[in-house]
């Protein structure tokens, strides 16, 4: 089978795997557990993922935490943020295009007193800047948080510039990164404005349930205080307490570090497969078709497609035994897209929209399967 829903998941690399399972069968300490070589070796593995996951997003080690996942990862920024400085401000600033584990969660704040902005995008998904300034002057935040790279259809935010504007107004910004990293030169060292990025391992051919979020420093050189998501031990400098899960991070650690050094040739592999496929489907379908995408502005290797008068889950369930391919984001499948909603797309064509989304390791060859359809 032709596997083309990287955006929802993907595969473990075999270096990823074989790394997990030392840290499974013979290093499988504790690392808050002391002197005794199994407990040190596992610091000393997580220690080093730490550095690897640095290094790919280009931050300070000291910066990057440990999570579950992308969705923990969102969950304890705005809910720890929220709760730690509710009495300074109760305003959140996101956009209607987010991740549901923003969505969601900003629905919970709400429902907790708390006002959320929810920005409106144009028809690629990105906000309009001049009315985010108008907004953020009128109604000064406690938190932005805006999504990099959109899940569905692909398109970049310019978060150089959000970052910035943040950062001038004294406001926290946060960016869900987690269908970026690995596919984007990122670093955000010279970009002081992005206070908090997540990410996930299963994005960048990690393991599932493991994942990061990063916490910059304040002025102080001081990491940003917020309330714990959970309480207990004190692991990850009492950001996020509970027993390190050794092998998934450090499964997380070496997909990191492949994807930083093979980072330049992932992004010309992916370009390379998206022309392809691109002209595999517009000579196959022709006026058939709809690219969704803003093809000079987005993640590589990510495609948004409508094929007119064509239910999209009945085609990918008709080509489910050959080609894995989704509608849409994975997190929540059972509804239409309320991306391609909010970008003003009718409901027939959301209906009929297809995302294909590549990885660095797929092949051209593979890619013929198009011209047999």
């Amino acid at each position: 089978m032709l596997y083309l829903d990287n955006s929802s998941t993907t595969n473990i690399l075999p270096e990823v795997k074989d790394t997990m399972l030392t840290y499974l069968t013979e290093e499988f300490g504790n690392p808050s557990s002391k002197y005794y070589s199994i407990a040190e070796n596992a610091h000393s593995a997580i220690e080093y993922s730490r550095e690897m996951v640095a290094l790919l997003i280009g931050c300070q080690k000291d910066e990057v935490f440990f999570t579950s996942g992308a969705t923990e990862s969102n969950n304890m920024i705005l809910k720890g943020i929220a709760d730690f400085y509710q009495e300074q401000n109760n305003h959140i600033i996101t956009t209607k295009v987010e991740h549901p584990a923003i969505l969601e969660t900003c629905k919970y704040l709400e429902a907790k007193g708390f006002e959320i902005t929810y920005l409106d995008v144009d028809s690629f998904g990105r906000i309009d800047i001049q009315n985010f300034k108008e907004i953020l002057s009128k109604n000064p935040p406690l938190l932005v948080s805006i999504i990099w790279g959109n899940n569905e259809i692909g398109s970049l935010n310019p978060i150089s510039e959000i970052a910035e504007i943040c950062d001038s107004h004294n406001v926290f910004f946060h960016t869900d990164a987690t269908q970026v990293i690995g596919k984007l030169e990122t670093n955000i060292n010279f970009e002081p404005g992005i206070n908090f990025l997540s990410g996930s391992a299963h994005k960048l051919h990690g393991p599932k349930g493991s994942g990061f979020v990063i916490i910059r420093k304040d002025a102080l050189g001081l990491p940003i205080k917020l309330t714990p998501l959970l309480h207990g031990g004190g692991q990850e400098k009492d950001y996020r307490s509970g027993t390190h899960s050794v092998h998934n991070i450090v499964g997380l650690g070496k997909a990191a570090e492949i994807a930083n050094n093979k980072l330049k040739d992932n992004i010309d592999n992916l370009l390379k497969l998206e022309n392809e496929l691109k002209n595999i489907l517009s000579t196959q379908f022709g006026e058939q078709i709809i690219f969704n995408n803003d093809i000079s502005n987005k993640i590589p290797g990510l495609l948004s497609v409508q094929f007119k008068g064509v239910n999209n889950e009945v085609l990918v369930k008709n080509l489910a035994n050959d080609i894995a391919l989704s509608t849409g984001s994975a997190c929540s499948s059972s509804k239409p897209s309320h991306v391609l909603e909010a970008c003003g797309y009718p409901i027939d064509q959301i209906r009929s929209t297809i995302r294909f989304s590549l990885s660095p390791y797929n092949e051209v060859s593979e890619l013929k399967i198009f011209e047999r359809l």
